[in-house]
C-alpha cells in the first residue's frame, strides 16, 4: 500500500521527494475521479446543446466595479493560510515533513509570512479589479452555455462531497468524530469517508445550482450520472491503493487458478490507518508498518471494476433513453444494486440492527430509481410529453 504519493514514488522509482509526503494518495484518486467526472459532464452538456436540448441562458453582469471589500478579504485570508504554512515549511522542512497530517492539522506557521502573503494577495486582487474598472460601471447581458458550468458544478461537487462523506462517516463511527474534536491534529481528514454521504450532499447541492442558472434539473442529472458512477469507481482505487479499510470480510480460501492471489485475497500492508499487526516480512514505512493478520476480499477492487463496467453500460445508453431523469434514476437503481451485494463480504459496522449504513441507503436508491424511472415513462407517454421546468 502507499499512504502518500511520497511512499508510491520511492518504492516504484526509488526517487526520494519528501514534499510529496503531503499529498494523501487517496485524495489523489479523488481528485483525479473529480477531474473524470468535469470532462464527461462537459462532453455530455455540450452534445445535448448541439442537439437543441439545451439552451443558453442570458444572465446581467455589472462590468467595471472595483474590488468589493469581499473580495479584498477573502483574497487575503487565503493568502495568509498559504503564507502562514507554507513560509513554516520552507523554514522547517524536516520537522514538518516528519508528519505531514499533524503539521497541516496544527497551530504551527510563521505570523510574519503569513501577513506578507496576506498583503501581497489582496494587492494583486485589487490591481486586478483596477484595470478593468470603469468611470461608469455598467450593466451588460451575458449568454452562458450550460458546458460553461462544468467547473463551478465539479467544484460545488467536490466541496460538499467531501463535506458530506466526512459528515456520514462520523454518523457512522462517532468515536472518530468525539477524537477529532479532541485531537484534530491526529486526525486524517481524506481517509475515512463514506461514498454515499458525499452523493446525497454533492447531489442536492449540484442540481440547486443546476435550478439557480437555468439547466434543467433532469437534463443536468442526466449528463452527470455516468461520470459520477466513473468517479466513484475511480475513488475506490484510492481506497485500494491507501489502504483506507474500506476492505472486504477474512479470506483465507485458496484462490481459484484463474484469479491472481492478490485479486482474491490481500492482506493490505502499510496500510494508512496501520490497522494490523507489525510487519516483520518485508517494508514496513515509518509511522504505517502494519498488516493485516489474515487477508482479507480486496473489495475496492472489485467495486473498481463493476462500476467502471456500469459507467460503459450508462455511456452506451445515454443517447437512446430520451426520456429527462431515465440515466439519472438508471444509475441511482445500478449503484445501488452494485454497493448492495458488496455489502455481503465487506467490513463494515452495522447501523440499523444487523444492517449497515450503505445497505439501507443502496436499498433506498434502488427503490427510487426503479420507481423514478417508471414515473418519468409514464410522464413522457402524457399527451404533451415530459414537462422540465427551470
Amino acid at each position: 500500500m502507499y499512504p502518500t504519493l511520497y511512499h508510491a514514488l520511492l518504492d516504484l522509482t526509488g526517487i526520494d521527494l519528501p514534499f510529496l509526503r503531503f499529498m494523501n494518495s487517496f485524495g489523489f484518486f479523488v481528485a483525479l475521479a473529480f477531474l473524470f467526472a468535469s470532462w464527461t459532464l462537459g462532453l455530455e452538456l455540450r452534445r445535448k446543446e448541439r442537439e437543441g436540448l439545451l439552451q443558453p441562458v442570458t444572465r446581467k453582469s455589472t462590468i467595471g466595479l472595483p474590488a468589493s471589500p469581499i473580495e479584498l478579504f477573502t483574497s487575503a485570508l487565503i493568502g495568509f493560510i498559504l503564507g502562514w504554512k507554507a513560509i513554516y515549511l520552507i523554514l522547517n522542512f524536516s520537522t514538518a515533513t516528519a508528519d505531514p497530517q499533524a503539521f497541516l492539522l496544527s497551530t504551527q506557521g510563521n505570523i510574519f509570512g503569513g501577513l506578507a502573503v496576506a498583503a501581497i494577495m489582496a494587492f494583486l486582487k485589487w490591481k486586478e479589479k483596477d484595470k478593468e474598472k470603469l468611470a461608469e460601471p455598467r450593466t451588460e447581458e451575458v449568454r452562458m452555455q450550460p458546458h460553461e458550468h462544468s467547473g463551478n458544478i465539479t467544484l460545488i461537487a467536490a466541496l460538499w462531497g467531501i463535506i458530506g462523506a466526512k459528515l456520514f462517516h462520523w454518523l457512522e463511527n462517532p468515536n472518530e468524530f468525539i477524537r477529532f474534536v479532541k485531537q484534530p491534529s491526529g486526525a486524517d481528514l481524506f481517509s475515512g469517508l463514506t461514498m454515499y454521504g458525499g452523493l446525497v450532499f454533492a447531489g442536492f447541492m449540484v442540481i440547486r445550482y443546476f435550478r439557480k442558472n437555468g439547466i434543467p434539473p433532469w437534463a443536468g442529472a442526466d449528463s452527470a450520472a455516468p461520470g459520477v458512477m466513473l468517479a466513484y469507481g475511480i475513488g475506490r482505487l484510492g481506497c485500494q491503493t491507501s489502504g483506507d479499510g474500506d476492505w472486504g470480510i477474512v479470506n483465507n480460501a485458496p484462490a481459484p487458478s484463474w484469479i491472481p492471489d492478490w485479486l482474491w485475497s490481500y492482506s493490505y500492508p502499510n496500510n494508512v490507518n496501520s490497522v494490523g499487526i507489525p510487519i516483520t516480512d518485508g517494508t514496513g514505512y515509518p509511522g504505517y508498518g502494519m498488516v493485516l493478520p489474515e487477508p482479507v476480499f480486496p473489495t475496492p477492487l472489485y467495486e473498481f471494476v463493476m462500476c467502471v463496467g456500469l459507467f460503459f453500460v450508462l455511456w452506451a445508453l445515454r443517447k437512446r433513453l430520451k426520456v429527462p431523469g431515465m440515466i439519472f434514476f438508471l444509475f441511482l437503481a445500478l449503484n445501488g444494486v452494485e454497493r448492495f451485494f458488496i455489502e455481503k463480504i465487506r467490513v463494515n459496522v452495522p447501523f440499523a440492527g444487523t444492517w449497515t449504513q450503505a445497505e439501507v441507503i443502496s436499498l433506498i436508491l434502488i427503490f427510487v430509481g426503479i420507481i423514478g424511472m417508471v414515473l418519468r415513462q409514464r410522464t413522457n407517454s402524457l399527451p404533451n410529453g415530459p414537462q422540465e421546468t427551470h
